[in-house]
């Protein structure tokens, strides 16, 4: 022991406990008495809190909470809490003494004595605003990106587990798939491939190239929730923590179904710009070939007739078989400038279903008794300028090849319809009105190669000797020279679709084709009246075509044009007048109607609701009250 220091005094371990607490300066540890005022102060508290000890002693706590703490009785509420629980622990913001706020993790204590009596309450805050920033710095840089993601529309960005599982979904997932958050979340990713991509493995394959690689790139079809198909172009990353344990993956899709469309279209329009100028070429070359051979035959003929002539002794069999051959030479340069576009033609404006209907026979009789053959003609249709006969031979070219493509027999259909192309949906077509015709069959089909081919001259898949090549060739022509265009469809072992499009005529257009003339038809049994019937029309102008019965009538409309149908109504054979007019207003709705009798109407017994849709002449009629029906027929 130092002589010239005297021994310090004892402390007990209450000091040494107090002098603890007081040296303390990271934490506010204090003492409150059972009403909440402050008892005991150490350096911590005055440290970030501001107050000196004898500026806080015997104060309320309440005084370190904000007013709104203040004002909603938090202080109270924390004391309560403590004595009903044995603590109270939160975090919030209080106030320094200088009025600046700090965020504090705060615990408060009951304590009691040896008998259970309420002493007061320790009362341990601490100042934990730096880590609170951090913490919001955080969160508010999270909450940043996820409203970034959110809000990114044009792209589906969501976390797949290492499993592939989803395990969040954004806003521009939804509006691409189709499925909601909850619909999806703990889903596997593979729903949104195809069958046959799920049925390959792709998925899978998808997940390991990322997890070995670190990163797939691949663009291709996926599906939607309503079932529907997009071209996709998707990334997916490999995501690892900072040991390089993986996490998962990040997807990022975006729908490139527009692009690929366009790109398809551009394709598309490229091949038929192609095919179109190659078809050119060709037709250039065939029509001038066409027409050389047509000077070298006529050459031949002229000298076959001169030594017919002049060498009254030559070999008759001999020039025989010369003409055939020539005859021969000169029909295949028909079909020659029938494809190149350069024969001539005799165009009138037609009705294409007329057309159709008058050569129904001879179409029918073109198949064989293993053929169905079915005619669908839309009333509707409508009329086009086209060279009627060529028109006939065209379709029955194409009735003949549906029948070859079906040797053991099949259905064949011909259907005619009015169509509104827009623009580019028939290549070479503008947009507008058209009569469609189409021939289909359940045949061999084609392959995509004869497709491309079908049209060019001397092509031909079928054996040698049982075709020239030149059917289609022909037809391709003529519709072509006409205005319109024809479209193939066909699928190997399947059957094959031919279509025409003609540019339809409107009622204009043919009304001003046919001049001021019009066209009535008299259905009439009796000879005279059908006399006396055609005179009246003809002194007004009108061409008349007449039938004697209503299957005659029937007949005449559908291999001709006719204005107004004008005809009897009681008719012994047949369909009667009544019936006549309801399949003329079905079938040929632009045909004006007109019913005659010697009957009055009531005489008639016939349901006059059906008869009040027509105009009505009675008998014996007068070219007076012909004239003033005409007026108001419809």
């Amino acid at each position: 022991m130092n002589p010239h220091h005297p021994a310090a005094p004892a402390l007990t371990d209450e000091q040494r406990f107090q002098y603890l607490i007081s040296g303390i300066s990271d934490y506010a540890i204090y003492m409150l008495d059972p009403a909440g005022h402050v008892k005991s102060w150490n350096a911590g508290a005055q440290r970030f809190k501001g107050y000196q000890p004898q500026e806080i002693l015997f104060q309320h706590f309440s005084r370190f909470y904000t007013p709104e703490d203040q004002a909603s009785g938090l202080p109270a509420r924390a004391l309560a809490q403590a004595l009903e629980h044995g603590k109270f622990e939160a975090e919030g913001w209080r106030v320094r003494k200088d009025g600046t706020r700090f965020w504090a993790h705060v615990v408060i204590d009951p304590i009691y004595d040896e008998h259970g009596n309420l002493l007061g309450y320790a009362k341990i805050t601490r100042d934990v605003t730096a880590r609170k920033q951090a913490e919001d710095a955080l969160r508010e840089s999270e909450q940043r990106f996820r409203l970034l993601v959110q809000g990114v529309t044009d792209y589906a960005i969501y976390m797949l587990s290492p499993e592939g599982t989803v395990s969040n979904w954004n806003v521009g997932a939804e509006r691409i798939k189709g499925y909601s958050q909850d619909e999806i979340v703990g889903s596997h990713f593979s729903r949104f491939y195809t069958d046959e991509d799920r049925e390959s493995g792709r998925p899978q394959r998808a997940l390991e190239a990322a997890r070995r690689e670190g990163r797939y790139e691949a663009e291709a079809w996926r599906v939607r929730k309503d079932g529907t198909r997009f071209w996709a172009h998707v990334v997916i990353d490999a995501i690892h923590d900072e040991q390089g344990r993986l996490l998962g993956f990040a997807k990022i899709t975006r729908d490139l179904t527009e692009k690929k469309q366009a790109e398809e279209a551009l394709e598309q329009a490229q091949r038929a710009l192609f095919q179109s100028q190659k078809m050119e070429s060709i037709g250039q070359l065939t029509g001038g070939i066409a027409h050389d051979f047509n000077n070298l035959l006529s050459v031949l003929a002229s000298g076959i007739e001169v030594l017919t002539m002049t060498r009254p002794g030559a070999d008759a069999k001999t020039l025989d078989s010369m003409r055939r051959a020539i005859d021969r030479g000169a029909t295949l340069t028909q079909q020659l400038l029938a494809f190149a576009r350069q024969q001539p033609l005799q165009p009138e404006t037609r009705s294409i279903n007329r057309i159709i209907s008058g050569f129904e026979s001879v179409l029918r009789r073109a198949g064989h008794s293993g053929i169905e053959f079915d005619m669908n003609l839309d009333p509707h249709a409508g009329s086009a300028v086209v060279d009627t006969a060529r028109f006939e031979s065209a379709l029955l070219n194409l009735v003949v090849n549906a029948r070859d493509a079906m040797p053991d027999g099949g259905h064949l259909t011909l259907d005619t319809a009015p169509v509104e192309l827009r623009e580019g949906e028939v290549a070479g077509l503008a947009p507008g009105p058209y009569v469609c015709i189409s021939v289909t069959d359940t045949g061999t089909g084609m392959s995509e190669e004869t497709v491309r081919r079908a049209f060019e001259p001397f092509y031909t898949t079928k054996e040698t000797g049982k075709g020239t090549g030149l059917g289609l060739s022909q037809v391709y022509g003529f519709i072509k020279q006409s205005g319109g265009e024809v479209v193939i469809q066909s699928t190997l072992g399947e059957g094959t679709s031919i279509t025409i499009y003609l540019p339809a005529v409107s009622s204009a257009e043919r009304e001003a084709a046919h001049g001021d003339t019009e066209a009535v038809l008299i259905v009439e049994d009796e000879p005279d009246l059908l006399d006396v019937a055609s005179a009246l029309f003809i002194s007004m102008g009108y061409e008349v075509i007449t039938a004697a019965n209503g299957q005659d009538a029937m007949n005449v409309l559908a291999s001709r044009d006719v204005d107004i149908l004008f005809t009897d109504i009681v008719m012994p054979n047949g369909p009667n007048g009544i019936e006549l007019a309801e399949f003329t207003r079905e079938n040929y709705p632009n045909i004006k109607v007109m019913l005659a009798s010697g009957y009055p109407q009531p005489v008639l017994k016939l349901d006059q609701g059906r008869l009040g849709d027509y105009t009505f002449v009675s008998k014996p009629y007068r070219l007076s009250d012909l004239a003033r029906s005409l007026r108001s027929v419809h």
